[in-house]
């Protein structure tokens, strides 16, 4: 869907809800192209602009405007690379490796055009609503520390991971040189699978948990018999294995394949789908709506696991909405993961702090019925449920919305059903299918994916833009919305650059020694990307440095550069992020909101 249009179940093609609006776009050019992008394809009209700021200007004169910058004036965080560095990103990303290492592409700069987008969108229906505010503030660092809060507060927490951090992972390499990771959410289908491959009792035992906990550490030391095991299997063995066992495998797609399958498969590239119901309510009744909290008044009904759904709920609570979790008889498991505060997971309190919970057994007949009961007083019903279990229960689009007419039927899923050969929906299984670990990575680093879980947290904050475009089709038009996103739509928001250079005749992936740290006497410390061949000749004396005094020698001789994070734990009192980390009532500590409104 790229025609300026959404789909509606009864009227053919309406407009979006930015239509007739013209939108002048300054600021930090990565995080603006993003959020242009995505406001044109909500029917907004990019003209030439200046200044720092995105306005948007309906055809009334009234604006809505977002401010972009990197980080507090005068700071040393200045572009992407310094981000990734200060806000851990560059740690987190290199656990699996043993050393930081620079993500390849503009991880923090995508989300934070994500987020600029939905400070424009929250801005535009908080009017809507009686609210004030003409203006979102958004700073790069904010949004960075956002995408690691759960490794953050796990940092941070009273107690120790539930398994050691330490370097190590998938993907795993068959006899006939094919690397491919494999999935399994139940331990029995672990073991069906290792079991299966020959591998000894042992090794898979010892596995599970790393494996199982990759997701929460970003690191699964393994150990090496299960590597050996597939070493001495084919390809065909391997997925002969997967599929008489239940485990789901996939290979490492390339970046080239994939440009190939876009080319020739007519993919639909929308990073979210938009469908406008038949019935129509009245909006906008009963509004409290504030400048900060132009959500307020709102129930968002959650029925989401792990990270995508859960983080695209908590962004809409930080714009005011009251979030209701649907957790299941004796609830969320997860509340209990290791390590913890106060005796609740920190990890879990990342995403689901201030979130109100009911417990519901959705097998049972009349537990549905009291969350349809719940649904029909909601403005938005959210889960990220397996491919068509929606319409098993029959809790789906159709269902709730006959109800509730009004309802933002919102499903955050892996696929969106657009590749018929898709693997199970999970992070690390779309990355290896999309080619994203070849795109995160330098030439001179293996084309695997990341253990940082980039698509769990920007196919959330993609949920949430999509919700927020509903909302304000809500407000316009009384009507509800079906709203779709994707993990699928994230990673082609990440692999978007480097399909380009294919298309363009040029190497997909960034060169050797993109974005790699220098070493300094007592840590680590990354240059601006524009200033990374500069920092060459310096690198030597670097290395008998503290991180402090590198840092102020480069700037000393104009090159930007920081200290790179290597204690997640250090970041609440790192005065690089004063004042954007604070703690909860249970300890934990809490990522303020990204956005600032006036």
């Amino acid at each position: 869907m790229t025609s300026g249009t959404m789909r509606t179940s009864s009227t053919g093609q309406i407009s979006l809800p930015l239509q007739g609006m013209r939108l002048h776009a300054a600021g930090p050019p990565g995080p603006i192209a993003t959020a242009v992008e995505h406001l044109r394809l909500l029917g907004a009209q990019p003209v030439a602009g200046d200044g720092n700021a995105l306005t948007l200007t309906g055809p009334d004169g009234a604006t809505a405007e977002a401010t972009v910058s990197w980080g507090a004036a005068g700071g040393q965080v200045c572009d992407e690379a310094t981000v990734q560095a200060a806000a851990g990103l560059m740690h987190v990303h290199g656990r699996r490796d043993g050393s930081p290492r620079g993500l390849a592409v503009d991880y923090a700069a995508t989300a934070t055009g994500i987020l600029t987008a939905q400070g424009l969108l929250a801005t535009l229906i908080g009017r809507s609503r009686g609210a004030t505010a003409t203006t979102a503030d958004i700073a790069v660092d904010r949004v960075a520390l956002l995408t690691v809060s759960q490794y953050l507060a796990a940092a941070c927490a009273d107690d120790d991971e539930a398994t050691p951090i330490r370097p190590g992972g998938p993907p795993f390499t068959t006899a006939d040189g094919v690397r491919f990771e494999v999935e399994a959410l139940d331990v029995s289908l672990w073991a069906d699978f290792w079991l299966a491959m020959d591998a000894p009792a042992d090794a898979l035992r010892k596995g599970w948990r790393p494996f199982q906990f990759r997701y929460a550490t970003a690191c699964a030391p393994i150990p090496d018999d299960l590597h050996n095991a597939t070493a001495r299997r084919t390809w065909a063995q391997v997925r002969a294995a997967a599929e008489a066992t239940g485990a789901d495998v996939c290979r490492l797609h390339t970046l080239a394949e994939r440009a190939e399958e876009m080319r020739t498969g007519g993919e639909d590239t929308t990073p979210w789908e938009l469908a406008l119901g038949a019935e129509s309510r009245t909006a906008g009744v009963g509004s409290t709506a504030t400048a900060d909290r132009p959500l307020a008044g709102m129930t968002v009904l959650e029925a989401g696991r792990r990270v995508q759904a859960p983080l695209a709920a908590h962004l809409l609570g930080l714009l005011g909405a009251d979030i209701v979790r649907i957790e299941p008889p004796g609830g969320d498991p997860l509340r209990g993961m290791p390590p913890t505060c106060s005796d609740i997971s920190a990890r879990w309190l990342a995403l689901n702090r201030g979130k109100d919970a009911v417990e519901i057994d959705i097998k049972s007949s009349t537990d549905r019925k009291r969350l349809c009961e719940l649904a029909a007083g909601a403005d938005v019903f959210l889960h990220n449920w397996a491919p068509g279990k929606a319409e098993q229960l029959g809790l789906d689009a159709g269902t709730l919305s006959a109800a509730n007419p009004g309802l933002i039927y919102a499903y955050t899923s892996g696929w969106a059903g657009r590749l018929s050969d898709a693997p199970m929906g999970t992070d690390f299984m779309v990355q290896a299918r999309t080619g994203v670990g070849e795109a995160a990575r330098p030439a001179d680093e293996p084309a695997v994916p990341s253990l940082m879980t980039l698509l769990d947290v920007l196919g959330g904050m993609l949920g949430t833009e999509a919700i927020l475009a509903g909302l304000l089709v809500r407000e316009q038009t009384g009507r509800g919305v079906r709203v779709e996103s994707s993990l699928l739509a994230a990673a082609n928001l990440l692999t978007a650059p480097a399909l380009r250079r294919i298309d363009d005749g040029l190497d997909p992936r960034r060169p050797a020694g993109f974005r790699r740290p220098l070493p300094a006497a007592d840590g680590w410390l990354a240059p601006a990307d524009s200033h990374a061949t500069a920092v060459a000749p310096h690198a030597d004396r670097l290395r008998g440095l503290t991180t402090a005094d590198a840092v102020t020698a480069l700037r000393d001789n104009g090159i930007d550069a920081t200290a790179v994070t290597t204690d997640l734990a250090e970041l609440p009192g790192d005065p690089r992020f004063a004042g954007a980390l604070g703690t909860d009532t249970h300890g934990a500590v809490a990522v303020s909101s990204p956005w600032s409104f006036r």
